[in-house]
């Protein structure tokens, strides 16, 4: 089914969150889990009326996890329907920094994993190419 009115399309953005294992160095990537939806996912959210995509994913990024973000190359976009509507989300990689997560109401668990980890532990089959988009964005040109 086809959606001739654009409007309806819902606006949202996200990052594939990485940092470097304070144990060993080795590329990390977070996940949240949403106990809503019993999923597990990259941080993302709805964008405010007017608000510039990546704002709106580092603003999510710092809701989600606590963390701020530095935002890096900008990801594949996902277009599919959720709730009867076309839903289009925007990612960006982006290199983790400070900050602390605390659960919340929306986001009651946090995970750092390897990349092979978190692409199995994604409860959604569209959100594993990121990993793989995020892993050639950070590969040395």
């Amino acid at each position: 089914m086809t959606h001739p009115n654009q409007d309806l399309t819902v606006h949202a953005a996200g990052c594939v969150l990485w940092r470097r294992s304070p144990v060993d160095g080795e590329l990390e990537i977070c996940l949240i889990h949403r106990p809503k939806y019993d999923d597990w996912s990259h941080p993302k959210g709805k964008l405010k009326r007017g608000e510039d995509p990546l704002e709106g994913a580092l603003r999510e990024v710092a809701e989600e996890t606590g963390h701020l973000a530095e935002p890096g190359a900008e990801l594949p976009t996902q277009r599919y329907i959720a709730n009867d509507r076309p839903k289009e989300v925007r990612y960006w990689a982006a290199e983790a920094g400070p900050g602390r997560f605390v659960p919340n109401a929306e986001v009651d668990r946090l995970l750092w994993l390897s990349p092979t980890a978190a692409r199995c532990r994604l409860s959604q089959p569209r959100d594993r190419p990121l990993v793989d988009a995020l892993l050639e964005s950070l590969r040395p040109a």
